[in-house]
């Protein structure tokens, strides 16, 4: 199973201590919390977001927050950044939308991370529907050399 798994490979050729949980597909961020066994705000989301024609970045999110679009233009001196087709995510990551992670993605892309995630311990997608990486998001930044900012608003 996770020899098909390219997020799992990856993180496990991380050398970052990580835990994966499997609990199938769930309906909300309450319900992937509580199979998780953590704070809907530990749930960190990976989202691709397009700055233009073949530049992507990934951008994680707490649960319980959502991208702030005109910080995160401010942060990357942009004008202009949108949510890529669910096609064109897939092309560039490998994964579908709800599986996106980090790890293992076919394209090596920017990330940056939200700042309220620094300190903590997060549950990040694994690559497939109900799977997920619970890991240090200290570790995480480091390893993908994350850019750290306030980059959100409550959802």
């Amino acid at each position: 199973m996770d020899e098909d798994n390219p997020a799992i490979r990856a993180l496990a050729a991380s050398g970052i201590a990580h835990e994966v949980t499997r609990h199938g597909r769930v309906g909300s961020l309450a319900e992937a919390a509580a199979a998780r066994g953590v704070e809907p705000s530990a749930i960190v989301k990976t989202m691709v977001v397009r700055r233009g024609e073949g530049d992507h970045l990934f951008v994680l999110v707490p649960g319980d927050r959502e991208i702030s679009w005109p910080k995160l233009r401010s942060l990357l001196g942009v004008n202009r950044i949108s949510m890529p087709a669910a096609d064109a995510a897939r092309e560039v990551t490998g994964y579908e939308r709800g599986t996106i992670t980090p790890f293992g993605s076919r394209a090596v892309l920017p990330v940056v991370a939200d700042e309220r995630i620094v300190g903590r311990t997060v549950s990040l997608g694994a690559g497939a529907h109900g799977v997920a990486a619970t890991l240090a998001a200290d570790d995480v930044i480091a390893h993908l050399e994350a850019q750290v900012a306030d980059v959100t608003d409550p959802a």
